[in-house]
């Protein structure tokens, strides 16, 4: 049994990026934006009002404050004022989530927040702090060996391993940055197969070529890959073939 996710809600006002009705069709989470990275009012009411329609769990996808940058931009953020931000997107989605008949059922840090709570301890624990002072045990989803899962556990909750299909990875079994040629993987075949593989095998082939072990609950497929929905159909259909059930961890 594994969860598919998808990033969703990631427009502003006019702008659009990600195909929201499509992937809803086929994901069984949404991590939806709540403004600081991508995301305003109307999106993330329309994202969850859909989500909600569809069954699908409707998750924060909290960010540093970089909605020029797309919170893909590296920042040092203060633990106190992070966590309160993490809360005050988390409160924000809950609004249009319950409005929608459903409720916010977990936690997700973007791009350059979700990197950097790999490996450091004091961002790690102020995205937890920001979850908890929320008033909810909601459950984090993270990098697996990330110090973000470790806070999750220390605070109480419960922390979720994921997968990316579409992402490079390193041997030690982090993400390829960005910034390196090569760290998303664009070609559908290649996704579909690396999809299989962390599901059934629990593994993944590194950009070095060794095997990595990839022990996921959940697995992303970006909602701002090119052709992103048609992509996680054919991941879900091929997850099916495989005979891997497909469910929502929330």
């Amino acid at each position: 049994m594994i969860d598919l996710n998808a990033d969703l809600g990631e427009g502003f006002g006019r702008w659009t990026l990600t195909d929201d009705d499509a992937l809803l069709s086929v994901v069984t989470s949404a991590n939806v934006a709540c403004g600081f990275h991508a995301g305003d009012p109307s999106v993330m009411r329309r994202v969850c009002d859909l989500a909600a329609e569809r069954g699908v769990r409707i998750g924060a996808q909290v960010s540093y404050r970089d909605l020029a940058g797309f919170g893909r931009r590296a920042m040092d953020v203060p633990a106190g004022e992070l966590a309160a931000e993490v809360a005050y997107q988390i409160g924000a989605l809950r609004v249009f989530a319950e409005a929608a008949g459903a409720t916010v059922a977990y936690v997700k840090p973007h791009g350059a927040l979700y990197n950097r709570t790999v490996h450091d301890d004091d961002q790690a624990r102020a995205v937890v702090a920001g979850v908890r002072l929320t008033g909810g045990a909601l459950p984090v989803l993270g990098l697996p060996g990330s110090r973000l899962l470790a806070a999750a556990a220390e605070a109480g909750l419960t922390g979720v391993p994921e997968a990316f299909a579409d992402r490079a990875y390193t041997a030690g079994g982090t993400l390829v940055p960005r910034r390196e040629p090569g760290s998303v993987v664009t070609d559908a075949d290649a996704v579909v197969r690396r999809a299989v593989a962390f599901a059934v095998d629990g593994s993944v082939e590194a950009v070095d070529g060794t095997a990595v072990t990839v022990a996921a609950r959940s697995l992303c497929v970006h909602g701002d890959t090119p052709n992103a929905a048609r992509i996680a159909a054919r991941v879900r259909a091929a997850l099916e073939t495989a005979g891997v059930g497909i469910g929502a961890f929330a």
